[in-house]
């Protein structure tokens, strides 16, 4: 005889219900400190449709190391910042590095978001955008709106 597997509804029901996103300000509540710049809601979507389109062209660094890597190269974009990264030693010389070289950066709330953006299950701290002709549009727009953020102190 074969062993059938019982599987309750009951607890189906609640992982379809339990995986609900959380709303914006939810996300809020496990900010850094030093999150300054932070994108708005608005903006964080823009970004996120930014992020989808340049990961299509490979036009995209993920990753502190990788980041780093090519800012130090000199690569241009604009760099996102997961505002709930911790410890916040991981991350917090990139700002500094960015304001050196000149590069647009922002905080958003969530590095989960920002990993799944990506297309990846794993959640990224910190990617960096490219220009390219296929998304030039939309990347201009969010470069406008990250530049007219005010600075940290």
């Amino acid at each position: 005889m074969t062993k059938l597997k019982a599987v309750p509804e009951e607890s189906e029901a609640q992982a379809e219900g339990g995986s609900e996103e959380r709303t914006y300000e939810e996300l809020l509540v496990n900010l850094n400190p030093i999150a300054q710049p932070l994108a708005s809601r608005r903006l964080t979507r823009k970004l996120y449709k930014c992020i989808k389109k340049a990961v299509k062209q490979k036009q995209i660094r993920r990753g502190v190391k990788e980041v780093q890597k090519f800012v130090n190269k000199g690569e241009k974009g604009i760099m996102i910042l997961a505002g709930d990264t911790l410890p916040i030693e991981v991350y917090c010389h990139l700002p500094v590095m960015c304001e050196d070289q000149n590069l647009p950066y922002v905080y958003i709330p969530s590095k989960t978001d920002l990993g799944a953006a990506t297309g990846s299950k794993r959640p990224t701290c910190v990617i960096m955008v490219k220009p390219h002709e296929e998304y030039q549009e939309t990347y201009d727009k969010c470069l406008e709106e990250v530049q007219a953020l005010p600075a940290p102190l």
